[in-house]
């Protein structure tokens, strides 16, 4: 049987059976034990939480794919904890050396010509691979235990919301998996951004992130091109997160550049309304939600997911979602948006 994203969140009311683990020395050294043993753990990065796995073991991989109901032709990201890790997996250039440089360890994922210890179903069968290398303590630490490369995905049922606390993880997840580390409110709330280095002199940006296309070019010294946001979907993605529709509530959405008080005057009041900061005109309505209080984009960017979880568990019938400033950051929240708002 086919089980759907809203199938699946719809489930949260079942007995949940993951157990959440705190930081501690201990149980850092059992999960190790855990993702050794061919196991799946979610884990907290800075962006959002993944459910990890070891990179090498295929059949381990697989789990993740059962877990999450997700295609096969979605490749995963790769966790490393140093760059010696990375050249297990990769093959490096001058682009990684400076952007490992500048952005390392942090929200950046590097797509590369994969080893072949790597399995297929990692890289969906492709020649490539992405890889980070997170700033989250934890992840780290947990990365050096076990001493493994990490494959992980967001820990949540695939196309659904990205959970950036480990309470999104076990009601998204719960039934489906055992073991959760809790480290805490993500970071930055937003996935990693994805940047093609195969061809260090023609960069592609594939997902924009916290990390920019522009701070991208000052430290390669090559623009960085915007790759489309268009693609087949019977063709396997160079990185996940590229689908047209994904990171989606269950409740319909719809995007608009500005929200002004006429316009949800005019709608329903079973509609709920995100505005990018806190409006002026918004009052006491019950209706009209904000992403910042004072149009912070990093602010935006961490409460994204979050609210729209939130308002999944409301009565509304629509959402609708004011786009933030078009530049820098505010371009990986629009980015979401859109696709969530997909068709």
């Amino acid at each position: 049987m086919t089980v759907t994203v809203k199938d699946a969140a719809r489930r949260q009311t079942l007995t949940l059976s993951a157990q959440v683990y705190r930081g501690t020395p201990e149980n850092l050294r059992r999960l190790a034990r855990i993702l050794q043993r061919g196991g799946l753990v979610a884990v907290p990065t800075e962006t959002v939480y993944g459910l990890a796995a070891n990179a090498f073991d295929a059949a381990a991989c697989r789990q993740i794919f059962h877990a999450k109901r997700r295609p096969a032709n979605d490749p995963l990201i790769v966790h490393v904890a140093d760059l010696r890790m990375l050249a297990r997996i990769a093959e490096s250039n001058d682009a990684v050396t400076r952007l490992a440089h500048a952005f390392w360890p942090g929200p950046l994922t590097l797509v590369l010509p994969r080893n072949r210890v790597i399995p297929d179903v990692v890289t969906a069968g492709l020649s490539s691979v992405a890889v980070r290398m997170p700033a989250h303590p934890l992840l780290r630490r947990l990365l050096r235990l076990s001493g493994l490369p990490l494959a992980a995905p967001s820990a949540n049922p695939f196309g659904y919301v990205s959970p950036t606390t480990a309470a999104h993880v076990r009601d998204g997840l719960g039934s489906a998996i055992s073991h959760i580390l809790d480290g805490g409110p993500c970071r930055h709330g937003l996935e990693s951004t994805i940047v093609d280095v195969r061809d260090p002199r023609r960069p592609v940006l594939l997902r924009p992130g916290v990390i920019t296309a522009e701070q991208l070019t000052r430290v390669l010294g090559v623009p960085v091109r915007v790759g489309s946001r268009r693609r087949n979907p019977a063709i396997p993605a160079l990185a996940p997160g590229l689908m047209a529709r994904h990171y989606s509530p269950l409740r319909p959405l719809r995007t608009h550049r500005r929200i002004t008080a006429a316009m949800v005057a005019r709608a329903r009041t079973n509609e709920a309304w995100i505005c990018f900061r806190q409006p002026d005109w918004a009052g006491a309505a019950r209706n009209v939600f904000w992403l910042s209080t004072r149009g912070n984009v990093a602010a935006a960017g961490r409460r994204l997911f979050s609210l729209l979880r939130q308002l999944d568990h409301g009565d509304w019938t629509r959402l609708h979602a004011e786009l933030a400033p078009a530049n820098g950051p505010g371009l990986a929240i629009n980015d979401r948006l859109r696709r969530a708002a997909a068709k």
